[in-house]
């Protein structure tokens, strides 16, 4: 581990076991980057992700998700960069009801919100002053309707005012395998992607491009490419310019 010497290839990955995340921490290793994969410690398979991830030459810490332990954690990491990937589901929320766990722990508020400020804060004390990458979505503001654009606004709002140097990725639809499957999306993606061709061939290339879903893998390449890129702190990357960047990272 780091004795707190700032080293500009450090990355800290929190929500590294998601469906971008896990991509994310492998593309980062790939580029030569010291990648520190966050996994929470209450995790049911914590030591099969860090089996994974040790394999591919990322660290793993599995700091508890508190104030003082998260700002320890990027205080004596030192990194550059701090990946924001967090989210959480209305399944999650079901499943931890069924399964008579805390499902106020898997809300909108209590992950995309409160852990990934927590992340931001986090940043805003260390001395390194990294680049926060957040993962929003297309359609985030302040008036949007619905309560997941409505946390990734909030989000984007703390993190603009934080002080912290940002980017804020905001992909379409992100397809793959995930643990906790997305119904809505999952049949959605490809009726949208099959109507973006048509407009797309009738001309409508700039709708196409906002709209058309986007892999894990591809999102995960994307995100590295503009995180590592200085003209793109303080910036939001929509959905073309993450596909841009995605065939930039094939190159």
């Amino acid at each position: 581990m780091s004795d707190g010497t700032p080293s500009k290839d450090t990355a800290i990955v929190f929500g590294a076991t998601g469906l971008t995340g896990r991509f994310v921490v492998s593309h980062l290793v790939q580029r030569g980057v010291r990648v520190i994969a966050h996994v929470r410690p209450d995790s049911s398979r914590l030591t099969e992700w860090r089996d994974r991830f040790t394999k591919e030459g990322a660290e793993v810490s599995s700091a508890p998700w508190t104030k003082d332990a998260i700002e320890a954690l990027v205080v004596k990491e030192a990194p550059s960069l701090v990946f924001g990937l967090l989210g959480t589901t209305q399944a999650r929320v079901k499943e931890a009801a069924r399964e008579g766990r805390d499902a106020s722990k898997e809300t909108y508020d209590a992950v995309d919100i409160a852990l990934t400020e927590m992340a931001i804060s986090a940043c805003r004390a260390a001395k390194t002053k990294p680049r926060f990458l957040y993962l929003s979505s297309v359609g985030t503001s302040d008036s949007a309707a619905g309560s997941y654009l409505q946390a990734r606004a909030r989000v984007e709002r703390t993190l603009r005012e934080s002080g912290v140097p940002y980017t804020i990725a905001r992909p379409s639809f992100i397809v793959g395998d995930r643990d906790t499957p997305r119904a809505l999306e999952k049949v959605s993606a490809p009726i949208v992607n099959g109507l973006l061709g048509v407009l797309g061939a009738v001309g409508a290339k700039d709708l196409r491009d906002r709209y058309r879903s986007i892999t894990g893998e591809e999102l995960a390449k994307a995100l590295v490419v503009i995180a590592r890129d200085r003209a793109w702190e303080n910036r939001v990357a929509e959905p073309a310019d993450l596909q841009k960047a995605a065939l930039d990272a094939r190159a």
